[in-house]
C-alpha cells in the first residue's frame, strides 16, 4: 500500500501547478483522500479532502476558490489543481488516505505519501 505524490516544482506567484497522488495496492475508490502541506518551520496543515465518490470536498479557508481537489478512480489518482499561487503556498505537499475522524486533524489520517515540494517565487 503506497501513495506517490508528484508534480511539485518552482512556479511564479500568480501561476498554477497541478499535483498528483497515485495510489497502489489498495481499494482506492472507497477511500477518502486528502492533501496537506508543511511550510518550513511550521506544522503540517490540512489543505483539501475529497470523498471516494467525489461528492464531498472540503478546503482550508485560505485556498478556497484557488485550489481544486479531484480524483480519477479509474487511474487510482487524486489531484490538487492550484491556481493563483502565492508565496505563502510554498510548502512540501503530502497526500493522505483514510481519515479516522475529522479531516482537518493530521493525526486522524492513517496513510501518507512522500511529499512533493512546491516553491512559489514572488
Amino acid at each position: 500500500v503506497q501513495l506517490q505524490a508528484s508534480g511539485g516544482g518552482l512556479v511564479q506567484a500568480g501561476g498554477s501547478q497541478r499535483l498528483s497522488c497515485a495510489a497502489s495496492g489498495r481499494t482506492f475508490s472507497s477511500s477518502v483522500m486528502g492533501w496537506f502541506r508543511q511550510a518550513p518551520g511550521k506544522e503540517r496543515e490540512f489543505v483539501a479532502g475529497i470523498t471516494g465518490n467525489s461528492q464531498i470536498t472540503f478546503y482550508k479557508d485560505s485556498v478556497k476558490g484557488r485550489f481544486t481537489i479531484s480524483r480519477d478512480n479509474a487511474k487510482n489518482t487524486v489531484y490538487l489543481q492550484m491556481n493563483s499561487l502565492k508565496s505563502e503556498d510554498t510548502a512540501v505537499y503530502y497526500c493522505a488516505a483514510d481519515p479516522g475522524g475529522t479531516w482537518d486533524k493530521v493525526a486522524n489520517w492513517k496513510l501518507w505519501g512522500q511529499g512533493t515540494l512546491v516553491t512559489v517565487s514572488s
